[in-house]
């Protein structure tokens, strides 16, 4: 399985990696978990990319569906294709993680498949259940969108994932064990129900609780994106996520060094398996544009790391965070994808789904796992 590049104060210095057969063989890392030995490795690095698909229901607890928002959605929806268009140029695969509720294809049956225990959130605002909603894809996109999954789910290398059934809060205050497994199994049940096998799970708003692990493994979901290893990253509740303090590092780390690369080691196996995320893909923001070179040398450092040591980039976004300026964002993206051809072309680096990397890590020995990546 997986193993996260930890940070400087890690007790962890060192990893095992198979080398000839009936062999094993230690690599050695600096203070800030880099590979010391780079080529002597059992296979190349790989690009993950995971994308939250959400629409309205990803931030509705913050923000009404105004007319602005509406346009921003309806922009989303639009630029949806056209990141397709580029995946399927450049040979991407991705993981779409989805909300539940947006295979429904109508209101009558999103009630069909509402759980019987629905979180209890002490904010009674994270209640998704009271939004008000049209009756079909066709008058309410916002909130609705089977032909979209559809549309994403025809083009080669696309996982469709979940992201919960209702945008589910793993660290909110009030919700219990037992109202995420039935938010689990709705999700699992919706997605099959309009022909979808789940196999990768992300948690709303990087809320990762490793204790409610074996729910996802009870599911058959095998693998689920974990947060960066950096402390500011680290999983907390929505109003942890948003002090000032963390907000600024994140933000300053998407264009000079703080965290480091962020890549991800092949390592041990465990059930469900941890990918953990790298990056965060920043959309443009016309304050930062002359910072735009340095926001991509960041994005490229950390691929041709992965690619170099055999390990594994996970860059994450939201679609609907290209609705504004679409294109800069679109052509910030192309410069990515261009960037990961040449190290697929210099490195033999892949394209990876969420799905996919369980099937190519060729470690099992199960010597060491992440306070990140636990189950």
């Amino acid at each position: 399985m997986l193993f996260n590049n930890m940070p400087s104060n890690s007790i962890l210095n060192r990893d095992w990696l198979s080398g000839e057969p009936g062999g094993v063989k230690e690599i050695q890392y600096n203070q800030h978990g880099n590979a010391l030995s780079s080529r002597d490795l059992t296979q190349p690095g790989a690009l993950v990319i995971s994308l939250d698909f959400e629409l309205h229901w990803g931030y509705r607890d913050r923000v009404q569906l105004d007319c602005k928002q509406r346009k921003k959605l309806l922009s989303a929806r639009a630029m949806i294709p056209r990141i397709l268009d580029l995946f399927e140029e450049f040979s991407i695969n991705a993981t779409w993680a989805t909300v539940g509720f947006l295979f429904a294809r109508s209101k009558d049956q999103l009630e069909k498949f509402r759980p019987e225990h629905r979180p209890t959130y002490r904010e009674t605002h994270l209640d998704p259940y009271e939004e008000k909603l049209g009756s079909s894809e066709s008058d309410d996109p916002f909130h609705f969108a089977p032909g979209l999954i559809a549309e994403i789910a025809k083009r080669p290398g696309q996982e469709i994932a979940s992201h919960s059934f209702s945008h589910y809060y793993c660290l909110e205050e009030g919700q219990t064990a037992a109202q995420f497994e039935a938010d689990v199994c709705s999700a699992i049940a919706i997605a099959a129900d309009a022909g979808y096998a789940i196999a990768s799970y992300v948690f709303p708003r990087n809320q990762v609780n490793i204790s409610y692990l074996p729910a996802l493994r009870r599911a058959n979901i095998y693998t689920y994106r974990a947060t960066e290893p950096a402390k500011v990253k680290a999983p907390t509740s929505y109003r942890g996520q948003r002090r000032a303090f963390c907000r600024l590092t994140r933000l300053a780390d998407s264009y000079i060094d703080i965290h480091g690369p962020q890549t991800v080691r092949w390592l041990a196996e465990t059930d469900p398996a941890c990918i953990a995320a790298s990056r965060y893909l920043r959309p443009y923001n016309r304050l930062f544009a002359p910072l735009e070179n340095l926001r991509l040398q960041r994005i490229k450092q950390a691929m041709e790391h992965a690619a170099k040591h055999g390990q594994i980039f996970h860059l994450w976004w939201h679609p609907e965070d290209f609705a504004w300026h679409g294109e800069q964002n679109l052509y910030f993206l192309r410069r990515v994808l261009s960037s990961f051809n040449a190290c697929r072309k210099t490195y033999g680096m892949r394209s990876l789904s969420m799905a996919e990397v369980p099937n190519q890590a060729v470690m099992r020995p199960n010597l060491l796992h992440s306070s990140r990546c636990a189950s």
